[in-house]
């Protein structure tokens, strides 16, 4: 296989990992909510903490990539959403989620754009335009999954897998960013 096409897969993964998290919590603030003895409406904090943190941090990892390289920001920005996630469903209070949320989404705001630019870096003229659509087509489906399956995980499960299925997610994706 064409290493475009494994590069391009894997950020594929990263993307949806991406927007998964920014949607799957949706159905679980009511449990996340009674976990932390607050009110529902008040976890809208982690929410727009993440979505924040991307929104911030997406213009500035460009800069980021070419002052350290894309490999070494790529896979690093993988293990800081990876680690954020394991934070996330560790989290005992609403301001313990909400800091972490703010470094998923650190991590987040680096994991596509830069992992986008080593694809772009590795794919040849005329294979761009199916690379761009590899990547982009699984993280669109990320949000239409995120709310059901986050309530499919609270009802059976506790809130906080939600973010536990990050982990072994992230580590295959760490493991192929630092091989590939």
């Amino acid at each position: 296989m064409e290493r475009w096409k494994i590069l391009a897969g894997l950020v594929s993964f990263t993307f949806f990992m991406e927007n998964l998290d920014a949607t799957v919590i949706a159905t679980a603030l009511p449990q996340m909510a009674a976990s932390f003895g607050r009110d529902p409406v008040d976890l809208n904090l982690g929410i727009t903490a993440y979505l924040l943190a991307i929104a911030v941090g997406i213009p500035v990892s460009g800069w980021i990539a070419e002052r350290f390289g894309p490999r070494p920001v790529f896979t690093l920005a993988i293990g800081v959403f990876t680690l954020a996630s394991l934070l996330c469903g560790m989290a005992l209070s609403l301001e313990q989620f909400i800091a972490a949320r703010l470094l998923q989404g650190l991590g987040g705001a680096l994991m596509v754009p830069v992992g986008r630019l080593v694809v772009l870096q590795v794919t040849e003229k005329h294979e761009l335009v199916r690379a761009i659509a590899l990547i982009t087509w699984p993280g669109l489906v990320a949000p239409v999954l995120g709310p059901p399956l986050g309530g499919l995980i609270t009802t059976y499960a506790d809130w906080r897998w939600i973010f536990y299925l990050n982990l072994p997610l992230g580590s295959i994706a760490l493991l192929l960013a630092w091989r590939l």
